[in-house]
């Protein structure tokens, strides 16, 4: 239903809202900036186009792109429920709390069991307050706090208030292997890379990030979102109206 949507021959300045599925390894910005290449080949030499929620490169899913005046509903949809489902390594961290610092440490984890697990999710679900990873795009006095960790400095990470209205485990390794499977259904603002080190701490451990992908954001779900290839070929061959 999207794609045969997209598909149409659009009044974009007028306001369209994309389900983008963003590839692995793309910034946010990278399909930004990928989209509105592509409607300036077409004609839509000034066009705005922004994103409603950051995804990290390593995180998969949906990703609302506002193109034309749909750019003031920006705020609108951020402040949507989220739903991601969460790959989480325990026995382990790193400086990012996902793949993109190498893993160090080594925490136990043989001691834990699923009962244990089901026990944190339910203690760390609710309203709450939460510390941002290190390594994340939260300004510090003007400065981004993953700018200055790269520079070796140690920001001082403020707490903020967030709300994860729901977690299920949907698949536990332990004790073959210690990884999880779980899915979050969360506010605004909320860093699932420091949920998955919260678990882990909470479970006598640490833990780590090892894949995201999200799921949902508002009414818009990953099922219905389009891969960029697909938005690309066909504003390829799309004309003004």
């Amino acid at each position: 239903m999207m794609e045969q949507e997209f598909s149409r021959e659009l009044n974009f300045p007028e306001g369209y809202v994309l389900n983008v599925d963003k590839p692995l390894e793309w910034t946010s910005t990278d399909v930004v900036r990928k989209i509105k290449y592509a409607l300036e080949r077409i004609g839509w030499r000034r066009i705005k186009v922004g994103h409603a929620g950051t995804l990290d490169p390593l995180a998969t899913g949906v990703l609302i792109v506002c193109i034309g005046k749909a750019t003031k509903r920006v705020e609108e949809l951020q402040a949507e429920r989220k739903e991601y489902i969460a790959d989480i390594v325990l026995g382990a961290t790193t400086a990012s709390y996902d793949l993109e610092h190498p893993v160090e440490g080594d925490f136990p984890w043989k001691h834990i069991t699923r009962p244990d697990v089901e026990l944190v999710l339910r203690q760390l679900t609710g309203e709450r307050l939460q510390t941002p990873p290190v390594y994340s795009a939260k300004k510090m006095e003007g400065r981004r706090a993953y700018e200055m960790a790269r520079e070796g400095e140690e920001p001082e990470m403020r707490r903020a208030l967030v709300n994860i209205y729901e977690m299920e485990l949907l698949e536990c390794r332990l004790p073959e292997e210690p990884r999880l499977r779980v899915r979050v259904e969360c506010s605004k603002g909320t860093y699932i890379r420091s949920l998955a080190h919260e678990i882990g701490v909470g479970l006598a451990s640490d833990g780590y990030l090892e894949g995201l992908r999200r799921t949902r954001s508002g009414e818009y779900r990953v099922e219905d979102a389009l891969e960029m290839e697909k938005i690309i070929n066909i504003l390829s061959g799309a004309k003004q109206i």
